[in-house]
């Protein structure tokens, strides 16, 4: 037990300089290193909820126990991609025993619209028509699940087909409608440098779309209230978002409706407006029917119904020198966007705003073109097209080094972003903190890059059907929210008498370490262990108007709230402290051992107790919103990002050509983390959003049949990386004492999104090893995903030599 007569340097001396970096600003941050008591904000404590998943007690919406009166809904789907609903016949379903009743869009008295942008369209449920086969007709509302899901299918539906367009290549040939607005970003003059260049190439890349596939799949549970008041616990990545669209279809107010959110088995996007159409309906049927209502998709519907990453086809055409320099750029983004706008205006933006990836282009222009067809709504998904604008960037890489027999690895060098020159993005934002060069430099001689290279080159002249291949590719990612209002987060924390500290904050967890970081955050203010500090369910009834926990922001946002409401609370304390013993306020300082207060130390409990019986306030919001940010769409010019995330990753594959089957031999990654939060949580981060990275470029396909009908709906027929499929050699290394210029939470950097960009590297060190195949001669051309079809289908065309694949070079 602490004894309070003994002085802070008897007994806290050996953590002095921890506990004063601790009391620093937000940009002063102990070095890495073992968790200390107090557990620092930069120590690698253990997942908050790691021993509840372990021993299978982490509770999920589907584990809420049911009250005896609950009901179960289940979807009716349309099976056409684009039809006209002549008839529906819902006698069969409605007469089912345990049906308590049959909803569909006559029955939504209020709105039937749940567009996350307002855009107007997106039914909840189908009225006239349907737009893409998997879209909910209506709702199924039984005593038990089973009831639910055997009536949905009795429906008889009659329609009359109308034209569908299901991929890009139909809608640029039928002139297909744009599903949001366009974007155009330009600096100087691309077409003139485009005509100058001694040396141009054109070309052409396709990216598949990919399925989040989220361990927990869309399920919610809504509990009526009194007086109109509807509970929802929800698989929800944007608790606010889902209370408004809940209270829009009941026609309430939102203080009606509370959203509740304690975690989530992943969702990487795929719930952050995708999940708004299962609470809804939830919410429809307690209403109408008075009772709790749970729904819960199967694999089969979630994937039917929900939407994907986008697909992207990507039109080309840049100037160069002899020594690799971009002289000039112009690309055309075109996407595959679905039935509804959803979030991808924002999604092709980003794939412009990345369509630079690390590297300067003097004079460019990117223009996106979001296309409507009759497929799932494509939505958010980690990256939030991100890494398809950087795909983009890297096959110009690629390609200028292969015309030009230059290693790859130089030609990148030689064209990232400088920091006091050919420093300005194509939105005109300039980069202040470039440092992909320096990471690139740091990996290629830590893992031995050129000598491996050489080694490979030698190993293929003697390999006839087991081709090597190496890429090392960079990531530049911008943090931040492009629509600059989510740039927010608030915070409440509770001190309470007894000396435990409550955290809520409005980001959500779905596995990714985010509640640990703030639980961290308390811990090193407060001088507390982990045991003393509770972090609870997200709810809107505690922390209102949340962003999104999406664009990577989690940490940085939610961390800062959650700083402002602890440090609230520590002045209170700090100014009671010292008049109580008559110490000046400096002199007061929370270490893991106590509250020091002059020469005493004091427990902390002690001190709260003491503050609370002086009538003092132990409860705090906090508020945070991001500086300097600011975007014009208008003009495409602006500063989107607060900072960028820096990192780069070499891989190392090995090509069957007999099978086309690939597989990763070593994998090295440098990640700039800053000075991160919990470096274990953020190398966990890193590791798995490189192989979904390299999953979706490498085996990830889906499938649409000639009728619309997505065919890849499960996973038998939907391949995702297994644990076989991870580099046999894989390391993750931060990067060391590189602080976060700008002032986020202790000068950490988010690691979310941008690690899943290293799965490009894979996808080059493919196209490395199928070069090899015509002897270096012709250029790939390899598109995304590089299935063994794929793969031996390049192959045939290179052993052939008909051509230079996708692109056509010209000097």
């Amino acid at each position: 037990m602490v004894d309070p007569q003994k002085t802070v340097a008897q007994q806290a001396q050996a953590q002095a300089q921890a506990q004063a970096q601790a009391q620093a600003q937000p940009g002063a941050v102990p070095p890495h290193g073992p968790t200390l008591v107090a557990g620092g904000a930069s120590s690698s404590l253990r997942h908050e909820s790691a021993h509840l998943h372990v021993a299978g007690e982490a509770r999920y919406v589907d584990d809420v126990p049911l009250p005896p009166n609950a009901v179960h809904v289940a979807l009716g789907l349309s099976s056409r991609a684009h039809a006209r609903i002549l008839s529906m016949d819902l006698g069969a379903v409605q007469a089912y025993p345990g049906v308590v009743c049959v909803l569909t869009a006559h029955d939504i008295a209020h709105h039937n619209q749940i567009s996350s942008v307002g855009a107007g369209d997106e039914p909840l449920l189908a009225e006239d028509h349907v737009f893409f086969c998997g879209q909910p007709l209506f709702a199924v509302v039984a005593q038990t699940r089973h009831a639910a899901r055997h009536a949905a299918v009795l429906a008889k539906v009659e329609y009359a087909d109308l034209p569908a367009v299901l991929n890009i290549e139909q809608a640029r040939a039928q002139g297909s409608a744009l599903v949001c607005r366009s974007l155009e970003m330009t600096r100087g003059n691309a077409v003139q440098a485009l005509a100058s260049a001694p040396r141009r190439l054109a070309g052409q890349l396709a990216i598949g779309g990919q399925e989040h596939f989220y361990l927990e799949g869309q399920a919610a549970l809504a509990w009526p209230g009194e007086d109109g008041e509807m509970r929802v616990c929800s698989s929800t990545q944007h608790p606010t978002e889902t209370q408004h669209m809940v209270a829009h279809v009941l026609g309430c107010p939102n203080n009606l409706v509370t959203v509740e959110v304690r975690r989530m088995g992943g969702g990487f996007g795929g719930k952050e407006t995708q999940a708004n159409i299962v609470a809804c309906l939830a919410a429809l049927a307690a209403a109408r029917t008075g009772r709790p209502a749970k729904l819960r998709l199967d694999r089969d519907d979630d994937m039917m119904i929900t939407g994907k990453r986008h697909d992207f086809v990507i039109d080309y055409d840049v100037g160069f020198d002899e020594q690799g320099h971009v002289l000039g750029v112009d690309m055309e983004l075109a996407a595959r966007c679905g039935w509804s706008a959803d979030l991808s205006g924002p999604v092709t933006d980003r794939a412009l705003f990345h369509a630079d990836n690390a590297y300067y282009y003097p004079d460019v222009r990117l223009r996106s073109m979001p296309l409507r067809t009759n497929t799932q709504s494509n939505t958010a998904f980690r990256g939030f097209g991100g890494p398809q604008g950087a795909a983009a960037a890297e096959r110009v890489m690629d390609e200028i080094a292969f015309v030009t027999g230059l290693d790859p690895l130089d030609v990148r060098l030689r064209n990232v972003y400088g920091i006091t020159e050919r420093n300005i993005t194509p939105y005109h934002m300039t980069v202040e903190d470039s440092i992909a060069g320096e990471v690139m430099t740091q990996l290629a001689q830590e893992c031995d890059y050129r000598k491996r290279r050489a080694q490979i080159r030698e190993f293929n002249k003697t390999s006839p059907h087991m081709r090597r291949g190496i890429a090392l590719t960079p990531v530049k990612f911008g943090i931040s929210f492009t629509a600059t209002h989510f740039n927010q987060a608030g915070a409440l924390v509770h001190v309470y008498t007894d000396g435990s500290v409550q955290v809520n904050h409005g980001g959500t967890e779905m596995g990714q370490g985010l509640h640990t970081k703030m639980v961290q955050i308390a811990m090193r203010e407060f001088g507390l262990p982990q045991d003393r500090v509770r972090i609870t369910a997200t709810t809107t009834g505690k922390v209102p108007n949340t962003s999104a926990t999406a664009a990577s922001s989690g940490a940085d946002l939610n961390g800062m709230a959650v700083l402002a409401a602890v440090r609230t609370i520590k002045d209170r304390l700090i100014t009671f402290a010292a008049t109580k013993w008559q110490v000046l306020p400096e002199q007061v300082r929370f270490t893991a051992e106590g509250v020091g207060v002059g020469d005493t130390l004091v427990p902390f409990a002690t001190l709260v107790n003491a503050a609370y019986m002086a009538r003092i306030s132990l409860s705090s919001t906090g508020f945070y919103k991001t500086p300097k940010i600011s975007w014009d769409a208008a003009t495409g010019r602006g500063r989107p990002f607060y900072y960028f995330a820096y990192g780069a990753a070499c891989a190392e594959v090995v090509v069957d050509l007999l099978t086309g089957e690939n597989r990763m031999e070593r994998v090295d990654i440098l990640h700039d983390a800053g000075l991160s939060l919990n470096p274990d949580i953020d190398i966990g981060q890193i590791e798995g959003g490189f192989v979904q990275g390299a999953g979706w470029l490498t085996m990830e396909e889906l499938f649409w049949d000639p009728s619309g009908r997505l065919r890849t709906h499960a996973p038998s027929t939907y391949k995702i990386p297994a644990c076989s499929d991870r580099p046999r050699i894989f390391n993750v290394k931060l990067m060391e004492n590189l602080p976060n210029r700008e002032e986020t939470i202790f000068r950490s950097k988010a690691v979310g999104e941008p690690p899943f960009v290293h799965g490009l590297a894979v996808l080059h060190a493919i196209s490395d090893a199928l070069a090899s195949v015509d002897d270096y001669r012709t250029y790939p051309g390899l598109n995304a995903p590089a299935t063994p079809e794929q793969i031996l289908r390049v192959a045939e065309r290179l052993r052939s030599k008909g051509g230079v694949g996708h692109a056509q070079v010209h000097t």
